[in-house]
This record gives structure tokens, sequence and C-alpha cells, in this order.
């Protein structure tokens, strides 16, 4: 049986990888083995941190509507409250954009909710 040579193959992937890898710092973007290894680990943190990701958001939409509402003598929870209550069909993401960005309709918002 003859044997397999993989220098076709291995060059290829080599190329492949060191293009994933374009921009990483020193070594990993130059040797393979160290290139492989910040490529998996890449992999595992962008996987982890998508799910993370959300409840940064999520968070950070918070903290914009309580902002937001505080000179309007109101707190958080108590405007949630008051808006599931009126049944206001704003998510968390809306209202921290019409916070930030469109205060007038925020307080309009704020005014049909209390």
């Amino acid at each position: 049986m003859g044997r397999v040579k993989k220098g076709v193959h291995a060059l290829k992937f080599r190329r492949t990888l060191l293009k994933k890898v374009k921009g990483y710092r020193h070594d990993r973007s130059k040797k393979e083995r160290a290139a492989w290894e910040a490529y998996l680990h890449a992999g595992k943190y962008a996987f982890a941190h998508r799910r993370d990701k959300k409840s940064d958001f999520r968070r950070l939409w918070n903290i914009r509507i309580n902002a937001a509402l505080r000179p309007h003598g109101l707190s958080y929870s108590r405007f949630i409250h008051a808006v599931k209550k009126k049944g206001i069909a704003l998510d968390r993401k809306i209202l921290a954009t019409l916070a930030k960005d469109y205060p007038r309709v925020f307080e309009r918002v704020v005014k049909e909710a209390a």
C-alpha cells in the first residue's frame, strides 16, 4: 500500500488557519501551533460570550431606564410594574432607546404609565 503524503493539505490548512488569525499578536499570528491554540480559544470565548452579551445589554438598558426615570421621581421597578399593569407593550430595549435618544417621547410614556 502506498503512503499518503499530506504536503498539499498541510500547506492549505496552515494557509487558511493563518488567514483566520490575521491580526493576532506575536506568535499567534505567525506560528501554526500557537495560532491553532489561539483560534480554538477564540472560538470558545465567542460562543460563551454570545450568551453573556445578552445579559450585559439587558443590564445596560435597565440602568439607562432607571437613570431617565429618576428626574420624574420614579424608580425602575415601580415603572416596569406600572408599564405591565397598563399593558404598554414596549420592551426594555425600546424603552432604553427612547430614554436615551427621544426624551420627550419617553416622558410621554412615563406619564401614560404613571
